[in-house]
């Protein structure tokens, strides 16, 4: 978990000098998307794109296994699509405006700072990051030109997130002290392994500068629980927890971080399956607990103020006033009606046109993965450590 900038990725940084926007798009013009790495979040992205109402047709797809690309290339939006093995073949594609990116993680500061310096905008995927390192590449890559990039934090455009945010900030909590996070998946009834045709599969590629390896369906399907791919829990589910308390609390740099994580129900893997969590940040702490053998509750956050607490999840809201019976809590109470995938993406179509930051900067997306990155370097030392590390 090296946390300080190599050779490597300093080329990246410095080498890879975003060109501009390829086009101005007029205010009604079909946007030209690119699509690299199409497996299961793609779909949906693709899918809340389609939700967006925005006009866009898919230009070219690429993908290391080719059923998936075919996959693509069957939409209404997609019938002339190119398809390519190599992902350098869809951004070197001129016609395409951006290009969205949701390979594993190992791929993503590479994959987007190429897309960049060829002039496109991109959506990229959370965690944006898969080392500390690349942080410094992915802000120069973005900042040092004049495209789009926008992080796959949803919640940043989900309206009762929004909501609740604004409830924070106002101090309608009082004083907040403590954010519990938590994410409970069950991968005995979810992300079960499907057969994969390893003809139809460019391993080697889909290794990329990961160490060689032979083929293994696990690390192929559940890749984010392996440490040349992935970051685990903490990088994956935790990511998009602390990017609400990172953007509620306006603080997103901790100074230490606790992690217990353990090995019990799935011992292949190389990350955690258990784990609690926690983090300082100047005037409150964030605790976070989750597991894959057990969905019960899913996922959520509790803001905890000295006036009410916030209870928050992909569905809904609720805040509940301290000194009130229980029948008179919660005090106020707000449902989801929309995927926010669907207001992100439409965001990012926006900012395309405008070209004025979206919701999830680059910025934002660095500072959640590397409260991930911050927990795992934890977890390798013996469970605790300070940041920055001295």
């Amino acid at each position: 978990m090296s946390f300080t900038a190599n050779r490597r990725s300093f080329l990246i940084a410095s080498g890879l000098t975003a060109l501009g926007s390829t086009r101005a798009l007029g205010a009604n013009e079909k946007i030209r998307i690119g699509v690299i790495g199409a497996g299961g979040r793609m779909r949906q992205l693709l899918g809340s794109a389609d939700s967006t109402d925005v006009p866009f047709e898919i230009v070219a797809v690429s993908d290391v296994y080719t059923p998936r690309r075919e996959e693509v290339k069957a939409r209404a939006n997609a019938t002339t699509a190119t398809t390519h093995m190599d992902y350098r073949e869809v951004i070197d594609n001129k016609d395409i405006d951006a290009v969205f990116i949701a390979t594993p993680d190992h791929w993503h500061v590479r994959i987007a700072a190429a897309a960049l310096a060829a002039g496109k905008d991109v959506y990229l995927e959370k965690p944006v990051t898969h080392t500390l390192e690349e942080g410094a590449t992915l802000q120069k890559a973005v900042r040092s030109g004049k495209q789009v990039l926008q992080c796959g934090m949803q919640q940043r455009s989900w309206s009762h997130f929004r909501n609740a945010v604004n409830l924070i900030q106002g101090g309608a909590l009082g004083q907040v002290t403590q954010v519990r996070t938590y994410w409970w998946q069950n991968y005995g009834f979810s992300w079960v392994p499907k057969p994969v045709d390893v003809a139809q599969l460019d391993w080697h590629q889909w290794l990329g500068g990961a160490p060689d390896q032979p083929f293994s369906l696990e690390k192929y399907f559940r890749w984010r629980w392996f440490w040349n791919f992935g970051g685990g829990a903490m990088t994956d589910l935790f990511a998009h927890w602390i990017d609400v308390v990172h953007w509620a609390m306006k603080s997103d740099e901790p100074s230490m971080a606790f992690m217990l994580g353990d090995k019990y129900t799935y011992k292949t893997w190389e990350c955690p399956d258990t784990i609690q969590a926690a983090f300082r940040y100047p005037g409150f702490d964030v605790v976070y607990e989750g597991m894959m053998a057990s969905s019960i509750d899913d996922g959520g956050l509790e803001f905890r103020g000295s006036e009410a607490t916030l209870k928050l999840t992909r569905s809904g809201m609720s805040v509940y006033h301290e000194g009130l019976k229980g029948d008179r809590n919660p005090v106020l109470k707000e449902e989801s009606f929309e995927d926010g995938t669907i207001d992100h993406m439409r965001n990012f179509f926006e900012c395309m046109k405008s070209r004025k930051d979206p919701n999830a900067p680059v910025e934002t997306g660095i500072a959640a993965a590397r409260a991930g990155h911050i927990g795992n370097l934890a977890f390798h030392h013996g469970g605790k450590t300070s940041w920055p590390v001295k």
